[in-house]
């Protein structure tokens, strides 16, 4: 499965893992001066060493990190986010620190070219060196003043030294026979499956709980249903339709204004007279003129609310002053149903600027910015913040009978597997078809269940239609024996092993060899990468950021 899945990403993600080469290195060299430093110290301390660099200053931050990012692209084929390019550059220098101290010499030009035929950069879908991706890469640098062909050859050679380092860190790589057998037998395994999914969606099993059984499931789940801090405000609406009377227009602005926005207005269909066809702007002029006023009439409600603001901005008006400021204004205010912040303002609905906005304000900002709705413009205003608490069971009554209904639907669908599983089990042992054993235990249990069989398969290779949550059915799962059932995506599934055959556990078999050699390899790399750490950490551990 492992080889199938790096196979298939690698044919599909190959054209982006190029642009990626070009792009991404790009803006990582771009960002890497501006963010900030390791520990986030510089401002503080004058060094933190790390073998011979400061990782204070931004020239080693860049020498660091921005000679990372280039080589991360080479190695695995795209950008690694920071949080993933940090540890990779640390271990990247102290390699290349141990390297310098070991006398690692230099590649050649063809151990250089050898090494660059390996890097996944540079590999076709078949994992295969692609020639013409590497040269776009090299054409990509000409002319390019932020990654010239010399920070790319630097990088390239200090990658190759890297790489030398990690197989002397690394080893042979000691496997067991017994894990070798272990994987082999996992991956090269004949299986031939018949497979029952059960819609959750069919079963609706008759449940009527009792005042006490609701009592006791909130009481037990109390905490699920407690109300979050909600916003307690009131707002000062400005409608546009009270400044429809102060619009002004003129046919220039109404021609504009079409020009701007063609798509929104449809010509009337024909009266079939032989009348003159009008067509354009003459022809929805009345649509126009009537949506430019509504159009400038909401841009005069949001002015009114900006200047609203700045009223109360300037005369520094405290929670206090404000209900007898708008009063002398003559604005009207309106008391806000309170909500909370996973919610919508009841009196804005889906209005998410002021769903954002409410949950900025407190006592060190007790209004917002004007804000656009759908009637005009609004300011809200904040009262206070309501505290969570957990309500009553009559507050909340139908969500906890909902979800106790649920739960013990989910639980009866749990216990319905098993009923499916005994049944399965004991129609197949009598000779009953594994569809018709289905098809019988639909009609019985009353839910829908598919029947499909799946052709054989090795977990090496596997159909790729297949529902992958199968595979960890097979762990513990002998031929002619039924599965327990799995829930997962409104389905549960059983999978019926109509035949499974063992692969061959001996060097003989043309697998043996590769298994073991991608085992003692992770192994290997298991060990370099645990030394590398370790060699990291004591680095950062005799210089801590304060």
């Amino acid at each position: 499965m492992i080889s199938w899945i790096q196979i298939t990403f690698q044919k599909h993600f190959r054209t982006v893992f190029a642009i990626l080469l070009a792009v991404t290195i790009i803006s990582f060299i771009l960002t890497i001066g501006a963010s900030p430093g390791i520990g986030r110290a510089e401002n503080r301390v004058a060094t933190r060493p790390f073998y011979d660099l400061n990782l204070v200053t931004a020239e080693d931050q860049q020498r660091l990190m921005g000679d990372a990012s280039v080589s991360a692209l080479f190695q695995i084929g795209y950008g690694l986010d920071n949080d993933q390019l940090q540890p990779f550059a640390l271990q990247r220098y102290a390699s290349l620190y141990l390297a310098n101290k070991l006398h690692i010499p230099e590649p050649t030009p063809a151990e250089l070219a050898t090494y660059i035929k390996s890097l996944r950069a540079f590999q076709d879908q078949n994992g295969e060196f692609d020639a013409a991706t590497y040269n776009r890469f090299r054409d990509s640098l000409k002319g390019n003043p932020r990654l010239t062909e010399a920070t790319v050859s630097r990088v390239l050679a200090d990658d190759y030294r890297v790489e030398q380092i990690r197989k002397l860190l690394a080893g042979p790589g000691y496997v067991m026979p017994s894990d070798v057998a272990e994987q082999l037998t996992r991956a090269d395994t004949l299986w031939t499956l018949d497979v029952a999914t059960i819609d959750y969606a069919s079963f609706k099993p008759a449940i009527a709980p009792t005042d006490s059984e609701i009592a006791r499931y909130f009481s037990d789940n109390a905490f699920r249903y407690e109300i979050p801090p909600q916003f307690s405000g009131y707002s000062v609406d400005f409608p546009a339709s009270n400044y429809l009377s102060k619009v002004k227009v003129t046919d220039a602005d109404l021609k504009a204004f079409y020009d701007a926005n063609p798509a929104r207005f449809t010509p009337p269909a024909s009266t079939g007279k032989s009348a003159p066809l009008t067509i354009g702007f003459d022809a929805v002029k009345d649509q126009v003129a009537a949506a430019f006023r509504v159009d400038r009439a909401r841009l005069l409600a949001q002015n009114a609310a900006a200047d609203l603001t700045v009223f109360l901005y300037d005369n520094k008006a405290t929670a206090a002053e404000i209900p007898t400021l708008l009063a002398e204004r003559g604005e009207k205010t309106h008391t806000l149903t309170p909500f909370a912040r996973n919610q919508t303002s009841p009196d804005y609905p889906g209005n998410v600027d002021v769903k954002t906005e409410a949950f900025r304000l407190g006592p060190d900002r007790l209004y917002s910015d004007a804000l656009a709705t759908t009637n005009g413009a609004t300011v809200i205003f904040w009262s206070k913040t309501i505290p969570a608490r957990e309500p009553l069971l009559a507050e909340v009554r139908d969500k906890v009978v909902s979800d106790y209904v649920e739960s013990q639907r989910h639980m009866r669908f749990i216990e319905l597997g098993h009923i499916i599983k005994n049944s399965l089990e004991s129609r197949l042992k009598s000779g009953v078809s594994f569809d018709a054993a289905v098809n019988a235990i639909a009609q019985a249990e009353g839910v829908k269940i598919e029947a499909k069989s799946v052709p054989t398969f090795t977990l090496n290779q596997p159909p790729r239609d297949i529902d992958y949550s199968i595979f960890g059915m097979l762990q513990q799962l002998n031929q002619g024996q039924v599965s327990d059932m799995t829930v997962a995506s409104g389905k549960g599934t059983l999978v019926y092993a109509v035949g499974k055959k063992l692969p061959v556990i001996s060097p003989s078999n043309p697998m043996y060899d590769a298994i073991d050699s991608q085992l003692a390899m992770i192994a290997a790399n298991g060990t370099a990468s645990s030394v590398m750490t370790e060699m990291v950490e004591r680095q950062l551990k005799a210089s801590p950021a304060p």
